[in-house]
């Protein structure tokens, strides 16, 4: 994004918690911190990939953006506006702007519509088009996204898996939005119609300008597609950057092994994968200080080096048990790379 272009969408410190039902009575209250304090933006025409375990917010944090969940914290700014301080009427019309494909393409389609009654149905809430136009409008939709015209008179079930989300994604470009959430749209299909999905969604954004926030598990996907990358862990974002600048140079230990995870034909390399222990912590109870510092090899090894009172420093002039205290102690702020201002991490190890 050039630096005097303003972004179309700016997220900051937005955080999303959800009660914990059961709490004891008289017991202090018990959240999921299912996204803990996420700032990012999003350029006009460009796409950010959302990357991470299952579990680390990012789909809570697309629909939040979207005010589909509600906010606990933080601003979200779409096109100079502010989205969390619009009332209902003036939201709804934004909404026009701000559309979502969801990740399983079925269980999105309303089985008793029709398909021309599912793309038309944002038709009928933002347009104002009659019931003719409306219909040219559909064809026209689904001809865009690589379907017939006339399979508006059938049903969800009678479609395969990239076709349904061809409608999902038909259903969305609708209103004719500027920002669309895709929810890990195509995690639930064959390899081979990724690939054909992936491309129509770039299609459409050189064709329509459209931005992207780009959920995905699949990091060989978002490499693709992605002009940024933020990798998010346990509701924070631990890296940021431009897509060749992580892809080439990551920094954070986590997003280290969930590249390294990436398969690559060649059976020599399966050697090299880092593999994380134990299991991503509860969002109801994260760890002190860093929540990646449990699962981490850096400070891992070097905690075993001092139970075995060595003297060892994984950072010029660092001192073992300094570091080890602060990763279980302070939670990392993201901080840019001395040599790349636009590379973001919140590693303590790496800053030093």
């Amino acid at each position: 994004m050039s630096e005097t272009q303003s972004p179309l969408l700016t997220v900051a410190g937005l955080k999303t918690y959800f009660p914990v039902r059961g709490t004891p009575l008289g017991a202090a209250p018990r959240f999921v911190r299912a996204v803990d304090g996420v700032d990012f933006a999003i350029g006009k025409g460009k796409t950010l990939g959302l990357v991470g375990e299952s579990g680390s917010g990012k789909t809570t944090a697309g629909r939040t953006v979207l005010r589909l969940i509600a906010a606990t914290a933080g601003t979200v700014t779409f096109d100079n506006q502010d989205v969390f301080s619009l009332d209902n009427k003036a939201m709804r019309s934004l909404r026009r702007r701000m559309q979502i494909i969801f990740q399983d393409p079925m269980s999105s389609l309303n089985p008793r519509m029709s398909v021309a009654n599912i793309v038309a149905e944002p038709l009928v809430v933002h347009s104002g088009l009659s019931r003719r136009q409306r219909k040219l409008r559909v064809g026209e939709l689904l001809e865009r996204v690589g379907l017939s015209a006339q399979y508006m008179s059938r049903y969800p079930h009678e479609f395969s898996g990239g076709q349904k989300q061809r409608i999902g994604i038909a259903r969305a470009l609708a209103s004719k939005p500027d920002f669309i959430v895709c929810d890990e749209p195509v995690s639930a299909l064959d390899v081979s119609i990724q690939a054909q999905i992936l491309n129509l969604l770039s299609d459409l954004q050189a064709d329509m300008g459209l931005s992207y926030l780009f959920i995905a598990h699949n990091l060989a996907v978002v490499e693709h597609f992605s002009d940024e990358v933020a990798v998010m862990y346990l509701g924070r974002i631990v890296e940021k950057a431009a897509r060749d600048s992580l892809y080439a140079l990551p920094t954070h230990p986590y997003t280290q092994a969930l590249l390294s995870a990436i398969p690559v034909p060649d059976p020599a390399a399966a050697s090299s994968r880092v593999r994380l222990p134990g299991e991503t912590p509860s969002p109801v109870n994260p760890p002190p200080g860093c929540p990646f510092h449990p699962r981490c090899a850096y400070t891992r090894s070097v905690a075993a080096t001092l139970d075995k009172k060595e003297t060892v420093s994984i950072v010029a002039g660092g001192e073992p048990a300094r570091i080890v205290a602060r990763c279980t102690r302070e939670i990392p702020r993201l901080a840019p790379l001395p040599d790349d201002p636009s590379h973001y991490h919140a590693c303590l190890l790496k800053q030093g």
